[in-house]
């Protein structure tokens, strides 16, 4: 494992978010992450002096910010292990790319009795369009259970997938638990039957290498704004075979090859899937985050977030009326409980000591279903976050016991 960032080297970094304002402790990077100075320069300078259309424009500020562009595709699919640019469609966050997997893939390969398989710890944006489209098809959906540690249990999925199952869709690092899926595994147990393989990768790419060769998957998405991005941008990865047998999911403006009224003929992906005048300044502000994490050293950050983790959770597990859920070794997210107290009493009373959590199902209540109950209290760290912020994470939760006795 790398090592630990220096106390001065996390101070420098906290100093690169405006948002940071002095004493507040911002723990809700799995909701949204903080945007450091140089993303948001880069989107100012975008959306100022380099402002222009994409790919339509033949005067230069046109063709410089069509360059800005495209070189932010090439950099998200470095960034992410991919064989070429050509695979990276850039879509409003990993929602959309979900469902554009479950419209132009399931929606043209399932039949009546596929099944689809899913995990009890997914966020609804990778249940709901499995189930839209499993109704539409009549397919059937499938769903792995958790292990005692809170972990997508692989063995029960090895035992429970068949020839039926056409498409696995499971979450990299879980939003709720943090827990890390083995996911060349997961994989591995999807083709054995030749099911396709998607991962969700909104919680992985902010703290931890990605490489979708290496995981050996089918799709991979994630979204900008929880990777210190603009909110509004997306990634959908895909294998470029996949891709090109995929009709489009919008028509519109640029997904087009030749249109008349007599018929139209559609461009080559990624374009077909990126109908409309694009949100070029996402683009180039996710090129930036990139830069900024990849300076950092995505294993650095990840060997903070796992050393508060581990502080929390020894922190915590000191409280009696504290229920802690997770592995021990989760990826930079703490979730829990106070006996007697509802998570949306811990954020207020935390907010009053400069605490700033999430509270509530985390659009996962399939998954507090699973725990039997129907919130958690979620912090969760940044690239930013210290020794500081769990201290004032503690002393809040403290707090919240005395008054509530």
């Amino acid at each position: 494992m790398a090592a630990i960032l220096p106390s001065e080297a996390r101070l420098a970094v906290r100093n690169d978010f405006p948002g940071l304002t002095p004493g507040w402790h911002y723990l809700d990077s799995a909701a949204t992450a903080q945007k450091p100075k140089a993303v948001i320069d880069a989107i100012a300078r975008a959306y100022g002096e380099d402002y222009a259309t994409v790919h339509r424009g033949v005067y230069k500020r046109s063709a410089d910010m069509t360059l800005a562009y495209e070189a932010a595709r090439r950099r998200a699919a470095g960034f992410i292990g991919a064989g070429s640019a050509d695979e990276i469609v850039f879509v409003r966050g990993a929602t959309e790319g979900i469902n554009l997997v479950a419209t132009c893939w399931a929606g043209e390969q399932l039949k009546a009795g596929d099944r689809i398989l899913l995990s009890q710890l997914e966020h609804h944006s990778n249940i709901v369009p499995w189930q839209m489209i499993a109704q539409k098809m009549g397919a059937q959906v499938d769903v792995v259970p958790l292990t005692d540690d809170h972990r997508i249990d692989l063995d029960a999925m090895a035992a429970m997938i068949t020839p039926a199952h056409k498409i696995v869709a499971l979450a990299h690092v879980s939003n709720v638990l943090g827990s890390v899926l083995d996911a060349r595994r997961a994989a591995d147990i999807a083709h054995s039957v030749g099911a396709k393989l998607l991962l969700d990768g909104c919680q992985a790419v902010p703290r931890m290498a990605v490489d979708v060769a290496a995981l050996d998957c089918d799709f991979y998405v994630f979204s900008a704004h929880k990777l210190y991005g603009p909110t509004g941008f997306g990634v959908l990865w895909a294998r470029p075979e996949l891709l090109e047998a995929m009709p489009p999911y919008q028509g519109g403006g640029a997904m087009i090859d030749r249109v008349s009224f007599a018929g139209t003929t559609y461009a080559p992906p990624p374009g077909r899937f990126e109908a409309g005048t694009p949100h070029i300044v996402g683009a180039v502000g996710l090129h930036a985050a990139i830069d900024y994490v990849e300076a950092i050293e995505l294993a650095r950050i990840h060997a903070i977030e796992t050393d508060l983790v581990r502080q929390t959770r020894e922190a915590l597990s000191q409280i009696n009326s504290v229920r802690l859920f997770g592995p021990e070794d989760a990826a930079g997210i703490v979730s829990f409980v106070i006996e007697g107290v509802h998570p949306h009493d811990i954020g207020t009373i935390l907010d009053e000591e400069g605490v700033a959590i999430r509270a509530g199902h985390h659009c996962a209540q399939p998954l507090m279903d699973a725990l039997g109950v129907p919130a958690t209290a979620r912090a969760s760290f940044g690239v930013h976050s210290d020794a500081s912020d769990v201290a004032a994470l503690i002393r809040g939760i403290e707090r919240v016991t005395r008054i509530f006795g």
